[in-house]
């Protein structure tokens, strides 16, 4: 059992196998914070409660007391208009124009199994795990705005699931600005906040920063999650390591603008809040209608920044994409973009695929330049018609032969934006997002498609299925080239444009929830300029994300590495390039773009045909290997392994630790370079493990560590597998 109600009290516990979360029902009614941390006994912790006077901060609504000010008191979710001045979880607008919600615990309401948002993807639970929700329903009884929060708790995988909505129950429409999933108050702390910032080319790079006095806030109003920075983040103490110390995990199931804030207040609390993004959003709601926010997800660790990422990576694993590729071997494939861009044919495709059989690939995907008047990136987006001038043959011919060679076939497409130059345009201009009376901006040369109208979808949907059905498709790469910025639909009414947002991503949702229904046997690949949108509410769909365009090895280290901390492997796209590399002209051994590579879902960006016979040969052998190794790699536990300045180190251990594989990658080298020694995780203390005719005790790999052979060459690396034998 992991939530524990006491009436009495008026206490609600949620407890997982390693973690404790505590709220409370003040005496003023205001739902409070007690306690997120360490697994602790089921007892009430409300001594906690600062009770001393608050210094010059308002009282609460209708008292004259000192004591209890909504500024200090640790709340459960903080709204606006109640002596609060911190961040807050809700801010709405009242139909006098007050903005103020002065929540009060109404009711609560144990749930079967896991909660469901109706509009929105979610976590759900297999018969596997053990799963409560609970929803505890505020109101704020003048304006009749009712506040309903959803828990649950993954037990066994230590993870708390939050989710927010919103219920007009009064007679006036009122109006969210701000609206949170999580709000987390801590009542002490010494905190450091790990967040993900980046850009094309160079997305997930790691960077911490204190949590001081005054507010830290980031996140996205590009659109997307974005590039620049990710949904998810990590707080710790400031003595936390990989492996040792306290930290916190969050992450939202969202793939459009979001914010999250780190503060510490006056008295040294610390504050943590995530949710949709606030700039501009506003949402209109009328009597008795209901308003979901994007659920949260959270994890509690006292072993390191490494728990953290596997409590997450198995989650993800498990309990968010619904397809047929859960727990299910991917294709290794050969794109053609880096090989070709927009210069080929079906002949050139079909000589491409010969070339990638004789190296173990599975897929052929086809990308840009297939479709309409598609010879550069300046036109066509939106006529997805095949240009078989262009082909040489139709489409269900191509994949014909491609599927005659024994391999797969797949397609890349970008149908979320349209080209000023064509036929969708000149037909259809009021379908794009646009200012009225005003050129648009212009990212690619290409425009955004309305999204939140229903007519759009259902004609993207029409053609998407027509192509899908005329070949045997296995694959698809979904791509987005652009943030959006002419945040303006002429589907709605003044007063509803900042509604449009998340509208947006409500018809994204639908658009992909009806194709992948359609379609179960596809797999689908997220993709945005690379990894712009590498977030939880994708991954929901598609169980694959192109992780950046940037397919340097060295330069992928950091960006696979800070992908690590909150997605799992099995979700990061990673190709074999070409060197001299297209994006930084970086020279780098076969053997290390390989290995790198390795680290996610494997595949080639090359052209084949041009490898000499030495790398077919390796390409080949590498192949093998991953295939061997594959479900190691996409089900083992993580680790980031700590090793000197020069070199970057990973490891992966089977579940039952009968196999490990630990990869090294030298980045700088010098003359007479010192030894590196680096400690393994995750190993049976007690076995013996064989790697290369030697043997070691697991005891040993873990505390005095295995010495690596000191590094020769431009950018060496090398693998060990280990394998149990007793």
């Amino acid at each position: 059992m992991g939530i524990f109600i006491d009436e009495a009290k008026k206490l609600f516990t949620l407890q997982t196998n390693k973690s404790t979360y505590q709220m409370k029902i003040g005496k003023l009614g205001n739902l409070l914070h007690l306690y997120y941390g360490a697994k602790i006994a089921n007892e009430d912790l409300s001594y906690l409660l600062f009770d001393g006077e608050s210094h010059f901060a308002p009282y609460p609504h209708g008292t004259t007391n000192r004591t209890g000010s909504l500024d200090i008191l640790p709340q459960e979710f903080p709204s606006c208009g109640t002596g609060d001045f911190r961040s807050l979880g809700f801010d709405v607008e009242n139909s006098d124009g007050t903005h103020i919600a002065d929540l009060k615990f109404k009711s609560y309401e144990f749930l079967k199994g896991k909660y469901k948002l109706e509009s929105l993807p979610t976590f759900y639970a297999t018969s596997d795990d053990t799963v409560e929700s609970i929803k505890i329903t505020l109101i704020d009884e003048i304006s009749g705005v009712e506040v309903r929060l959803y828990y649950a708790v993954f037990e066994e995988k230590d993870i708390i699931t939050r989710a927010v909505r919103v219920k007009n129950t009064g007679k006036e429409k009122v109006t969210i600005n701000k609206l949170q999933s999580v709000v987390l108050d801590i009542p002490q702390g010494d905190f450091e906040l790990l967040h993900f910032h980046g850009r094309w080319a160079m997305e997930r790079q790691k960077e911490f920063l204190s949590i001081r006095h005054g507010m830290i806030s980031f996140g996205s109003n590009y659109g997307v999650s974005g590039n620049r920075q990710n949904p998810g983040f990590i707080i710790m103490n400031s003595k936390t390591t990989e492996n040792h110390g306290e930290c916190y995990g969050f992450n939202l199931v969202y793939s459009g603008n979001f914010t999250a804030t780190a503060e510490q207040a006056s008295l040294g609390q610390t504050r943590i809040t995530l949710g949709l993004g606030d700039s501009s959003f506003a949402w209109v709601l009328k009597q008795n209608e209901i308003f979901e926010a994007p659920e949260a997800v959270m994890t509690f660790s006292n072993q390191g920044l490494t728990k953290v990422s596997q409590n997450f990576h198995d989650l993800i694993r498990e309990n968010l994409y619904k397809g047929e590729y859960v727990g299910k071997s991917r294709p290794v494939l050969i794109n053609n973009w880096e090989a070709t861009y927009f210069d080929f044919t079906g002949k050139k495709l079909i000589s491409l695929a010969e070339s990638a059989k004789e190296i173990g690939a599975d897929l052929l995907v086809m990308d840009d330049g297939w479709f309409g008047n598609r010879n550069d990136d300046n036109r066509a987006l939106g006529d997805w018609f095949v240009n078989e001038k262009k082909l040489g043959m139709p489409l269900s011919e191509l994949s014909m032969k491609i599927n005659g060679l024994g391999l797969k076939f797949g397609i890349w497409i970008e149908p979320e934006m349209i080209s000023e130059d064509s036929d969708l345009y000149r037909s259809h201009p009021e379908w794009a997002l646009k200012f009225p009376k005003r050129k648009p901006l212009l990212g690619r040369n290409q425009l955004v498609l309305d999204l939140s109208k229903k007519e759009v979808r259902d004609y993207i949907f029409k053609l998407l299925i027509d192509i899908f059905d005329s070949v045997n498709l296995e694959y698809v790469k979904w791509d987005m080239n652009r943030p959006i910025s002419d945040w303006y639909s002429n589907g709605l009414a003044s007063v509803n444009q900042g509604e449009l947002q998340h509208r947006y991503i409500l018809g994204l949702y639908d658009l992909m929830e009806k194709l992948t229904k359609r379609y179960p046997s596809v797999l689908f690949e997220g993709c945005a300029s690379g990894g712009a949108r590498f977030d939880l509410g994708m991954l929901a769909f598609q169980p694959q994300i192109w992780s950046s365009d940037n397919t340097d090895p060295i330069n992928r280290l950091n960006i696979q590495q800070g992908t690590s901390y909150l997605y799992p492997i099995s979700t990061m796209g990673s190709h074999v390039s070409i060197s001299p590399n297209h994006q930084n002209g970086r020279t780098t051994p076969f053997d290390t773009r390989i290995n790198v590579a390795m680290s996610g879902t494997f595949g080639y960006e090359l052209d084949v045909e041009k490898l000499s016979d030495t790398e077919k040969k390796l390409a080949k052998r590498a192949t093998e290997k991953y295939k061997k190794y594959q479900n190691l790699i996409f089900e083992g536990d993580y680790y980031r392994l700590e090793t000197l300045s020069n070199l970057t180190a990973w490891q992966i251990v089977s579940k039952n630790r009968k196999k490990s594989l630990v990869t090294i990658v030298a980045t700088e080298l010098v003359g007479n370079p010192p030894f590196n020694y680096i400690r393994l995780h995750g190993l049976d203390a007690d076995a013996t493990y064989e790697s290369n005719g030697k043997t070691y005790k697991g005891d040993s790999l873990m505390n005095a560590g295995i010495r690596l052979a000191q590094s020769q060459g431009d950018y060496p690396s090398e693998q060990i597998y280990l394998k149990r034998l007793n």
